[in-house]
């Protein structure tokens, strides 16, 4: 498979920050051609439909999150560190606002008027994250380190809340609020008796 043209490129770009501004009809192929700088037609060539854009879109942000979860086990070893550098990860974003908020869970807030395309694909991001932080949560349990009882439902909740966190901090527009949220989170996580 070849990889996308710069102008393809540019269009998900584009995309991805107007999904994160406003979701999936907060926006329309004009919105795009006016940031990029090209006609609609030149979209449509690489998209043909809205549709088509949004889920590539979200295609390629479950692979850089594959990748981005991939590099952080490379470079942590700990279970422990491992949840508190992803936790770290999404703080540091919502304090700098680049990427202020996760394309997926914009998108979730919409999922029942999504195209099932777009819709599966957003399911599938979620699906494999919780996956991710369940893993990372049951082998924190296995080396003592986390307290896990239940390392499915403790991965959902971990999920849920960082998602929450950031709606949180741009509901009350202080991205402090996402560590007040997370912080205890992780406490009783980390906490042994």
């Amino acid at each position: 498979m070849s990889s996308p043209s710069s102008t393809a490129d540019a269009i998900l770009a584009s995309a991805r920050d107007l999904v994160v501004a406003g979701g999936y009809n907060g926006f329309s192929y004009a919105d795009i051609a006016a940031v990029v700088g090209i006609r609609k037609a030149s979209i449509h060539h690489h998209f043909p439909a809205k549709a088509d854009l949004v889920e590539a879109l979200v295609a390629r942000y479950r692979a850089e999150t594959r990748a981005a979860l991939e590099s952080l086990e490379s470079q942590i070893a700990g279970p422990a560190e491992l949840l508190g550098s992803y936790v770290s990860y999404w703080q540091a974003c919502i304090a700098r606002s680049d990427p202020p908020f996760c394309v997926c869970a914009q998108l979730a807030s919409e999922l029942p008027r999504l195209p099932e395309g777009v819709a599966r694909e957003v399911r599938a991001h979620f699906r494999g994250l919780a996956d991710w932080l369940s893993a990372v949560i049951a082998r924190g349990g296995r080396e003592g380190v986390l307290d896990a009882a239940d390392p499915v439902a403790e991965g959902e909740i971990v999920m849920a809340t960082v998602h929450g966190a950031m709606l949180s901090a741009r509901a009350y527009g202080t991205p402090e609020v996402f560590g007040v949220i997370t912080a205890p989170l992780l406490d009783r996580l980390s906490r042994r008796d």
